[in-house]
């Protein structure tokens, strides 16, 4: 099985992530019909839940395979990165057995404690999901470590396809028997999706198991670790991580039941409350979008940094923190500036339905929350993981008292969450940052790397919202309706993309060294002019 280069699989994760994203978005109005506003709030809610049982399931023990198995095979250790990722495995496959039973037994409680009783049908038919990704992740931590990327991005697009299709079938079925029933049917079609995916890493990793090791080598190939010291370094890096990331979603989940009930103190009714938070999940979904470039970038450099800290190779850690900082505000920025501008546009061409006024305000949250994402991930390749996690809960305490005093406020309702997760980001982040600066005893300035895109993000802004408001008026004259808004949204993302990439170029923000480590096949999507002014 070939090594791939950090880019290439940044690369590959990306492009998988985003077309797994886009198929989510393409699905969700056709979801959203059959199961109406009520429904998909339901729905969200019921999402939120199992995401957090997911991450305290699967969050960090696939992380420490991939960490474990790149130290291991950097210092030519083979065996033990083999034997490790086995004994992980084993441990998922427990966890995930336990966490299906118990999602099972408390789905019911779990509903009632968040004050969401239409939920618990979808809850419980999401707990297969649990023990299927499990077996998942073991396979896809492994091959993360091993620096290959492509059957986590395979196994993602089969995950999302199975899941719209015995989604929306399972939905069209069980809606008969109402609003709840509807909704589990999704929930039905996201644990047939996870089947799906786990089904493909194993027949995967089967083929591909063996290590092709130099001649050179096989002398090194010496087991030198017991399985006591194995397990030891997987819950050393598991526990922490698992933590940091449940913490957050732990804030998420009191964020459904803290939402609702001072929406509620606010004066809006149930039902309204739970309209206004699909409102919230639409924004959280199309957000996602962006942030699965971001995710990419951190699997993929996450293996790459812990080998450089095994190896002790200090320039190397400091090249590739600085080159993923640099690709974060490359992409989140304009894509942050991107979705407030066409916010409206946007949603209407997704047929969203309300809360595009959601966007508006709350897309600045897109760029904090890369820029913690990439913090974390740092931070866990130079093993400061339980810092990472007292920041993060730090933050996540902030964000609940910004909610609760601001969501009951009629004039601010909703909009409240995002000030709050505003807040709930900007502190981790600021303290986060203190922490790799003094540990790794580098400069290293958030503002250098995020300028240049901020600079060529706001020139785009502006041509995009001309672009936009021309094409949409010459389009409507001549045929109102869906399609102009739509071709006139689609005219304008791509004339806003070509924009930010020239901008960004004539102000130097790409130099070609960063085009020659670009895969051919990315490079074969820009514009012949565009490249040929790259110096």
């Amino acid at each position: 099985m070939k090594e791939q280069s950090t880019t290439k699989g940044f690369a590959i994760l990306s492009a998988a992530g985003m077309l797994v994203k886009i198929l989510s978005l393409l699905y969700i109005p056709l979801f959203r019909h059959i199961i109406g506003d009520e429904g998909y709030g339901i729905s969200g809610v019921s999402l939120q839940v199992y995401v957090f049982v997911f991450v305290l399931t699967n969050a960090g023990i696939p992380v420490a395979i991939s960490k474990l198995v790149s130290e291991l095979i950097a210092v030519k250790n083979y065996k033990d990165a083999v034997k490790g990722f086995k004994i992980a495995r084993f441990a998922l496959l427990i966890l995930g057995l336990v966490m299906f039973i118990l999602l099972i037994a408390f789905s019911h409680p779990i509903a009632r404690l968040i004050h969401y009783d239409k939920a618990y049908l979808s809850i419980l038919t999401l707990a297969p999901a649990i023990l299927f990704t499990s077996i998942a992740s073991a396979y896809r931590g492994y091959f993360q470590g091993r620096g290959n990327m492509t059957p986590t991005a395979i196994s993602q697009v089969i995950e999302q396809t199975a899941n719209i299709v015995f989604s929306i079938i399972f939905a069209v079925y069980l809606i008969k028997f109402g609003v709840e029933a509807g909704v589990a049917g999704g929930s039905i079609g996201t644990s047939c999706g996870a089947l799906a995916s786990a089904t493909f890493l194993i027949f995967y990793y089967q083929k591909h198991r063996k290590f092709r090791i130099p001649r050179e080598e096989i002398e090194m190939c010496k087991r030198r670790l017991t399985t006591k010291q194995l397990l030891k370094r997987i819950v050393k890096y598991g526990v922490p991580i698992t933590m940091c990331v449940g913490m957050t979603n732990a804030g998420n989940l009191v964020d459904v039941y803290n939402t609702k009930v001072r929406l509620m103190a606010g004066g809006i009714s149930d039902t309204k409350a739970t309209i206004w938070y699909g409102y919230l999940t639409k924004y959280q979904q199309l957000m996602n979008v962006p942030i699965t470039i971001i995710s990419s970038l951190s699997m993929a450099i996450l293996p790459a940094i812990s080998a450089a800290v095994a190896l002790k190779d200090k320039y190397n850690v400091k090249q590739k923190i600085n080159y993923s900082f640099r690709l974060c505000f490359s992409i989140a920025i304009p894509c942050a500036v991107g979705l407030a501008v066409l916010s409206d546009p946007i949603f209407k061409m997704l047929k969203f339905a309300g809360g595009s006024y959601i966007m508006k305000y709350g897309s600045v949250v897109l760029v904090l929350m890369s820029i913690m994402q990439i913090q974390t991930t740092i931070l866990q390749s130079i093993g400061k993981l339980f810092i990472a996690t007292a920041y993060s809960v730090l933050g996540i305490c902030f964000k609940i008292a910004v909610n609760y005093f601001l969501i009951a406020i009629p004039r601010i309702n909703i909009l409240g969450a995002i000030v709050g997760s505003t807040v709930g980001f900007l502190v981790p982040i600021i303290l986060n940052h203190r922490v790799i600066r003094k540990t790794l005893n580098i400069k290293l300035s958030l503002f250098v790397h995020a300028i240049k895109p901020v600079i060529a993000s706001a020139a785009m802004g502006v041509v995009v919202f001309i672009v936009h408001y021309g094409f949409n008026f010459v389009f409507n004259v001549l045929h109102k309706g869906y399609f102009a808004d739509t071709l006139a949204t689609v005219i304008s993302i791509g004339i806003g993309g070509i924009t930010y990439l020239f901008l960004l170029i004539v102000i130097g923000g790409i130099k070609r060294e960063d085009l020659d480590s670009m895969p051919r096949k990315l490079m074969t999507l820009i514009p012949n002019f565009i490249l040929r002014m790259v110096k």
